[in-house]
Formats: structure tokens, sequence, C-alpha cells
């Protein structure tokens, strides 16, 4: 096996039991508690953050810089280490630029070392689900090109469907305006959405309850779902596994898939997404 390492952000929402069993290396992104504490992503209690999330507390994303990766990033370079970063989408976040900039200063101070940066143009557990298809490929001995032409290659149909509960906190990152989401909330309407092509967020239909967005999550899948019998999928919850169980039983027990993977959505998502966010993701013919 080639001598390399792949590194991604915890946007990835993928758990720790699951990146050290692949062998995946994860810069924790951090985000900032209603006190003014910076916490990384992997110190945040999961219950209790989404307990203050339904108290209404103001939580939120911040900024990683250039220098943060560099630190991640160069440890492996000095150990005669090639580095494939897959990265958070930049349709929704500045990560990936700063990854990108630092591989590059980082390049010429390592010339005989081969660095790649990736932009997933995914996010959550579709970040997550790629990270995860290389990395198998890594441990069934695909060298670092081979994988990173699987990542270009790919990310385009890594599908991404998601439904929130609580239209509060898309009004608060400016995803739908104030009479958008009082009008919704009274009448139990919740959004049905998707990661499109340019790794953005866009808001595609509309269902009346919560019941009616999670069919139609499951109907988004069964229409373009590419060979659902053969895939490894995944589940992301805003603490609503109950939820995330009811459609992982569906794709079992209708498509046929072996493997359903489900996770919470980390805090950096949870904070712009809310409790009750449920989320996705496969390869299908089209995003």
């Amino acid at each position: 096996m080639e001598n390399y390492v792949i590194l991604t952000d915890s946007s990835c929402d993928l758990s720790r039991e699951m990146t050290d069993s692949l062998g995946v290396e994860v810069l924790s992104l951090e985000i900032v508690m209603e006190n003014g504490e910076t916490k990384p992503n992997h110190e945040v209690e999961v219950k209790a953050f989404y307990q203050d999330l339904r108290d209404k507390k103001q939580i939120t994303t911040s900024a990683v810089g250039i220098d943060r990766f560099m630190t991640f990033m160069e440890p492996f370079l000095a150990q005669g280490k090639d580095v494939l970063y897959l990265g958070f989408s930049s349709g929704l976040s500045g990560t990936f630029n700063a990854g990108f900039v630092a591989s590059q200063e980082l390049a010429e101070k390592y010339p005989d070392r081969k660095i790649y940066a990736v932009n997933t143009l995914c996010a959550s557990l579709g970040q997550g689900l790629l990270v995860y298809l290389c990395a198998k490929m890594r441990q069934n001995g695909a060298g670092i090109e081979e994988v990173r032409t699987y990542a270009e290659d790919n990310k385009l149909h890594l599908c991404h469907w998601f439904t929130v509960d609580d239209l509060f906190f898309l009004k608060r990152g400016g995803r739908v305006s104030a009479a958008t989401a009082v009008l919704g909330t009274m009448l139990s309407i919740k959004p049905v959405m998707h990661v499109d092509n340019a790794g953005k967020l866009i808001n595609v239909e509309k269902a009346r309850g919560r019941k009616a967005a999670m069919d139609t999550l499951f109907n988004k899948m069964k229409e373009t779902a590419i060979e659902p019998e053969k895939q490894t999928c995944f589940i992301c919850h805003g603490d609503c596994e109950e939820d995330a169980k009811y459609l992982a039983d569906r794709m079992k027990n209708e498509l046929g898939v072996p493997q359903v993977f489900i996770n919470y959505t980390g805090p950096v998502i949870g904070a712009h997404s809310g409790p009750g966010t449920l989320a996705i993701f496969y390869l299908g013919t089209e995003r």
C-alpha cells in the first residue's frame, strides 16, 4: 500500500469509532457557545448540545484558519507520507479554502510529497460517506491518485436529502424569511432540501407534516439511487433517532440496502439546522 493518509474535517459527522477503524485523520472544527466559550467539535456532548438548541441558546460556528490546517497536515508530510484532504463543501463554508491554501503552501515546503485537496461539495454524512468510500478503497490497496480520481468522479453522485423540524434555525441562518418560518410553523410545513452540484443548500419542495417529509426523503432515494442493494448508506439526525431508524428500516426492507449507518448530525452542522434534522445519503444518478 502506498504511504499516504486521508484527512478530513469534523463536518463529515463520522463517529470517532468509524474514523479510527478507517484510519482517517480528522481536524476538529469549533463552535462558540452562548457564554462565548469556543469548543472543539469532539468535546461537545451532543444530547446536551441539542437541548441547548431547543432552549434557543445562541450557538454559532467558528471559522478555521490556514495555520490550523498547516499544523494538522504537516506532521504527516514530515513523516514522509502523502496527503489526500477531502474537505467540507466550499458552497457552505470557507473550511475547504483554508485547507486548500494550506496544502498549496505545504507543497512548496515538501516538493517530494504528493498533497491533494478535494472540494467534496458535500456536507455532514454526505461528506462522511464519500470519505468512507475513499478510505475503504485505500484499505483495499488503491493508490492516492486512484482514490483522488474516484472522489472527483463520484462526488456529484453523492446525494443529500434532508428535512428539518424547526424552521427557527433556518430563519436564524438566513435560509428562510421570518414570515415563511412563522407561516410554516403554523401550518406544520416541513421543507425538503438537498445539496446541489455547487455544494449549496437548496430548498426543493415542501411537505405537510413530519411523516410526509420523511416519506419524501425516501421517495427521492427510491427514484435516484444506483443499485441500492449494493450500497452502504448513511443517515444523520438532530437527536431524533427513532425517525432515523424508520428510514433505515425502509431502506433495508423496501430497497434491499444491506448496511445503513446512523449517527448524530454534529454540532457544526446542527447549529445551523437544529433539533429534528433528518438526512439521508447515498449514491444516485444525480444529486
